[in-house]
């Protein structure tokens, strides 16, 4: 009698706890120390020699033992370096969590901390339940209102998503020849860092930074399409749900449809339908998110939106159809270093 080489789902499904109790017990006490770390400034005090946490605690007037527990965790961890007994350095991760320094992860660390992010994941059953975002729930009111009714929380959310695009902007300037549409809006692109990246790496192309009025005066302080971009850079309003400037051959939009829900999102894209011309393009630039069980970024973004927005990464096939139904038809996707996708879309 032949004997069948098949086992059960009981037999192949073999208990290992380890990654689980890693999330469940260490995930989240590591991501508020970092907030910590962020919020207090402890790499800028570290800039330039190392210090005793008796020493931090004095300047940042915090209680030496906690701060010592909070970077002896970090630095178990790579981020900062205990280089002799109750006595820290940055490392080359804490470098990161300085103000000053190109590539900085500072404000993006900050504001993942405050009750405009942390607060909403406490809320995730009730998003699971109503599908409805958690911030709402969380806040008690819409996300945008919110940023409106408090400045220095306006603030930290321009410098983390400055942050994220300063982070994003090379690899984005590499993986795609943005040189053939000779000239690109960023819509809605804040402080135009992605664009001064685009501008840095194609000489000839012509670039406008589009997005509401006190959005482009932050910009303009902030100044990264000055100096020598200045003469191949304009700023113009718009407004993404009612009028997008015509003028330019490619339309790009970065992180932005991955804040809005499916009806939201065919909505901008008819309105940029009407401004990008025949022999133009509508280019995404956002997560890349498999269609499989493969890790990626986008996944974990997509639930951040989830709960923040009632937004939500997606899909090439989705984002086929959505362009499909409000006249593109998608024709590439550019992979980039950074975990993004270039999508480019041509007018169907």
């Amino acid at each position: 009698m032949a004997t069948s080489t098949q086992t059960s789902p009981a037999q192949t499904s073999k208990s290992n706890p380890g990654p689980l109790l890693h999330i469940i017990l260490e995930s989240l006490g590591l991501h508020q120390a970092v907030f910590a770390a962020a919020e207090l400034g402890v790499a800028d005090l570290l800039a330039d020699q190392a210090m005793s946490t008796e020493e931090l605690a004095a300047q940042l007037s915090v209680d030496e033992t906690s701060l010592y527990r909070i970077l002896r965790l970090l630095a178990s961890e790579t981020i900062f370096t205990e280089v002799a007994p109750r006595t820290f350095a940055n490392s080359s991760a804490s470098n990161c969590l300085r103000s000053d320094v190109p590539g900085s992860l500072r404000s993006m660390a900050r504001f993942r901390g405050t009750e405009f992010v942390y607060r909403s994941f406490g809320e995730i059953l009730h998003t699971v339940r109503t599908g409805e975002p958690g911030r709402e729930k969380a806040l008690g009111m819409d996300g945008w209102e919110y940023l409106q009714k408090n400045p220095e929380m306006a603030r930290l959310f321009d410098d983390a998503m400055t942050d994220l695009s300063s982070f994003a902007a090379p690899s984005v300037a590499a993986a795609y020849d943005f040189s053939k549409w000779e000239s690109i809006m960023d819509v809605a692109g804040g402080n135009g860092v992605l664009l001064s990246a685009i501008l840095r790496a194609y000489p000839k192309l012509r670039g406008v930074l589009a997005d509401q009025q006190h959005v482009l005066d932050r910009a303009t302080k902030r100044n990264f399409l000055g100096r020598e971009l200045a003469a191949r850079s304009t700023m113009q309003v718009c407004d993404l749900f009612a009028n997008i400037p015509s003028g330019c051959r490619a339309y790009m939009m970065k992180s932005v449809i991955h804040d809005w829900n499916d009806e939201d999102a065919k909505r901008i894209f008819r309105v940029c339908r009407k401004a990008v011309p025949k022999d133009g393009a509508l280019l995404l630039v956002e997560f890349d998110l498999p269609e499989d069980s493969r890790a990626s970024r986008g996944k974990f973004t997509d639930i951040t939106m989830m709960l923040l927005t009632g937004g939500r990464e997606r899909t090439l096939a989705e984002y086929t159809a959505l362009l499909s139904a409000t006249g593109f038809r998608l024709t590439q996707a550019v992979p980039t270093a950074s975990g993004f996708n270039v999508i480019e879309a041509l007018p169907a």
